[in-house]
């Protein structure tokens, strides 16, 4: 049924601007998780809540002040790249289960659906919004952006905020080793077995940097544009394994790779890896974002969007 639903990925990244169609979250068999991860992903959306209300308000600004708030964020009138227009970012390929067949406009994916429910508190419904082509990297780097806010699987950084704003987080991460059945890594159960394997993630992201800080194996890490590019040198066996975060773990091992594995999550060390939306580094809109963000957190829309398209943690161990 998962090789069914997988669309044909695109190797290179095509620039281009998509106009989405009217926003309708499609609930699915394939995109239903099973009702034991109802209880984890609650844990993660208390913990998620705590998180945003302990945030420095340098950090992730959400202001409260009914009235001045509306002040400062007109709904549908904020002072965006196109007047009455929301223009939101992301990669292409735009990787499932984050989006669905490559198509960010159609509302359907975790990160689509996280993006239409911000344009809507922010007053903007689906016809007044676009999508942009923006690649990870350009996304983070310093300069002007093409774009209001965009969604990514941004890992909120403290040498990211130095170039860009970040929202309130929206989802908490943790990342996994998966690899493919015969592997050495296989059947690893601690970091330790993994000290001589060859390992790879996309670069610039915090997948890549879990296996320089976290693993640091012996033989020196393979950085790939892209996780497509990963995951075919895993097939090829130019390497063992490849990190990537717990969802795309999911996704990748059931619907791509051939006896694909789940090798065991990373430990969570200190505080929870936290996406964020990437916004223009000073921008005014950065609080109207935060705020549309935390109402999602507090009324149970993050909680209930994780809960139709990702998948939970049972069946990825920790690794110790």
């Amino acid at each position: 049924m998962w090789q069914l639903m997988r669309p044909r990925r695109r190797t290179a990244p095509t620039l281009g601007i998509l106009v989405g169609p009217p926003y309708a979250v499609g609930v699915s068999l394939r995109h239903m998780v099973s009702r034991n991860t109802v209880a984890a992903l609650a844990g993660a959306t208390m913990l998620l809540t705590a998180l945003g209300a302990c945030a420095p308000a340098d950090e992730a600004p959400s202001p409260n002040d009914g009235a001045a708030t509306a002040a400062a964020c007109p709904s549908g009138a904020l002072g965006t790249r196109t007047p009455g227009k929301l223009t939101i970012g992301t990669d292409n390929p735009a990787y499932e289960p984050w989006f669905s067949d490559n198509k960010p406009a159609n509302g359907k994916g975790f990160e689509s659906a996280v993006a239409y429910e911000v344009a809507e508190r922010l007053g903007y419904p689906a016809a007044n919004v676009v999508w942009t082509h923006v690649t990870f990297n350009n996304a983070i780097a310093p300069g002007p952006k093409t774009f209001d806010f965009d969604i990514n699987q941004f890992s909120i950084t403290p040498e990211r905020r130095k170039a860009v704003d970040f929202s309130s987080p929206y989802y908490l991460v943790r990342q996994t080793v998966i690899t493919t059945k015969g592997s050495k890594i296989a059947g690893a159960k601690t970091i330790a077995e993994l000290k001589d394997a060859t390992l790879g993630a996309q670069v610039g992201t915090t997948s890549y940097k879990a296996i320089t800080d976290l693993l640091k194996p012996a033989a020196k890490p393979q950085v790939f544009n892209n996780n497509d590019d990963a995951k075919k040198a895993l097939e090829n066996k130019q390497v063992d394994g490849i990190v990537v975060d717990l969802p795309t773990a999911f996704y990748m091992t059931g619907a791509e790779l051939e006896d694909g594995v789940i090798v065991g999550q990373l430990p969570q060390v200190g505080v929870p890896e936290q996406f964020g939306l990437v916004l223009d580094l000073g921008s005014k809109l950065t609080p109207c974002v935060s705020k549309a963000v935390d109402q999602l957190r507090q009324d149970g829309t993050l909680a209930t969007l994780e809960k139709t398209w990702l998948a939970g943690s049972a069946g990825a161990p920790e690794l110790s």
